[in-house]
């Protein structure tokens, strides 16, 4: 019973919901491995950690023996998810899903174990079904339970426009238990209605309901909205390290626990708990809590030797203590003529314009190997070398090239 208990409270760590607990329970106690599904529509090709969260939780799993199925959604992903969507998403096209799908089974393995995850497509089965299938399927299902959605009743209210295809969405979602016969169905807090919809399309089948369990969306580094391409608050697990490293270190430290709490494998709770006292009590310092963790990071989506070096270009250019040529080099396209200050601020990607570079200048918050750098007239030339830094924690070592 302590295993148990042990395991549920592993499988609980971050969590929003378990529905229902006690079915899970059970179902740990039948002592064989349990199918744990998730399902990812391969809508962008590159992961960040946001998308981990749900990979980190199926790692868990696995780590107590279960199976889990990393589902690619190429048929639902041409149909297009409208979760959290006040307009109807435009639908991939089939090229573009193969394609994202391709880059998904690169990245995921650096969490998944691969020996203990099965990777699916759903086009397995929806590829096999006719009009008259999906007519079933449809049928199973009501409108008026539709518009219980959050998403979908608030478009409905503000007279906005709801495509036929996006209720067959959830349908297909739920349909997935069912072919693939899960015991547990993991899914973003965003997704609670389309995982329910698979625990009653699995009863109406013959079969035991599914578990859910929902997960947070990973708040990104501004600390508010959810991590995401599109707004640029976001670290993507094939990024350099140095980049892991540098943004890990830019959160606040309220978002710091957040992380820890969904992201991190080597801090466990009750560690978590005790460096939060350490912390409070002025023991520790949250900036190596913080290292400690874009650390882990960096190791897991690199290796060791990787994050070390990131860690230690990161301490050679915020502390002083170290070596910068450890942090790599990004060559920069220049006219002849050279850029001023502003201008390589701006295409070495520290700054988003040439008018927030010059305001940084005017606060004496611009560096060049450690010296401060306030004339906005300065020209760099081709074949110029060196570590440019905005504020403490935004820095490139550069290198122009002659267009």
């Amino acid at each position: 019973m302590q295993d148990i208990t042990a395991a549920l409270d592993l499988i609980g760590r971050g969590a929003e919901d378990i529905i229902k607990r006690e079915e899970l329970e059970q179902k740990l106690k039948l002592g064989r491995p349990l199918r744990v599904k998730a399902g990812f529509d391969p809508t962008a090709p590159d992961l960040h950690l946001g998308h981990t969260v749900l990979l980190n939780k199926m790692r868990q799993f696995q780590e107590l023996g279960h199976q889990v199925i990393f589902l690619i959604g190429d048929f639902t992903g041409m149909i297009g998810d409208p979760s959290g969507k006040n307009v109807t998403r435009k639908p991939l096209t089939r090229e573009d899903v193969l394609a994202n799908a391709r880059t998904y089974e690169d990245q995921v393995f650096k969490v998944l174990d691969r020996e203990r995850t099965e990777v699916r497509f759903n086009s397995e089965w929806f590829g096999a079904m006719g009009a008259a299938d999906m007519i079933r399927l449809a049928g199973q299902h009501t409108v008026a339970r539709m518009l219980e959605r959050d998403d979908f009743a608030k478009r409905y209210a503000a007279q906005q426009s709801i495509s036929i295809h996006e209720f067959l969405y959830p349908l297909v979602q739920g349909y997935d238990s069912v072919a693939l016969r899960s015991d547990v169905e993991l899914g973003g807090t965003d997704q609670r209605f389309n995982v329910l919809m698979g625990r009653g399309l699995q009863e109406h089948h013959g079969q035991p309901p599914q578990v859910v369990l929902t997960m947070p969306l990973l708040e990104g580094l501004d600390g508010v909205a959810k991590m995401s391409k599109s707004l640029g608050n976001y670290i993507g697990i094939s990024e350099p390290a140095i980049d892991i490293v540098t943004k890990t270190m830019k959160i606040d430290d309220t978002l710091m626990w957040r992380w820890i709490d969904l992201l991190s494998f080597e801090i466990s709770i009750a560690e978590a708990k005790s460096l939060r006292a350490d912390i409070e009590g002025g023991q520790l310092n949250p900036r190596d809590l913080k290292l400690r963790l874009a650390r882990e990071l960096a190791t897991r989506f690199h290796d060791a030797a990787a994050a070390e070096q990131a860690v230690a270009g990161w301490h050679a250019v915020v502390r002083g203590e170290g070596d910068t040529s450890l942090l790599p080099l990004t060559d920069i396209m220049v006219p002849a003529e050279g850029l001023r200050i502003a201008g390589l601020l701006t295409a070495a990607g520290l700054t988003a314009s040439n008018s927030e570079a010059s305001r940084k200048l005017k606060e004496n918050a611009v560096r060049l190997d450690g010296e401060v750098v306030s004339d906005p007239q300065r020209v760099f030339l081709p074949g110029f070398e060196g570590v440019v830094q905005v504020g403490k924690r935004t820095f490139a070592r550069v290198r122009l090239v002659g267009a």
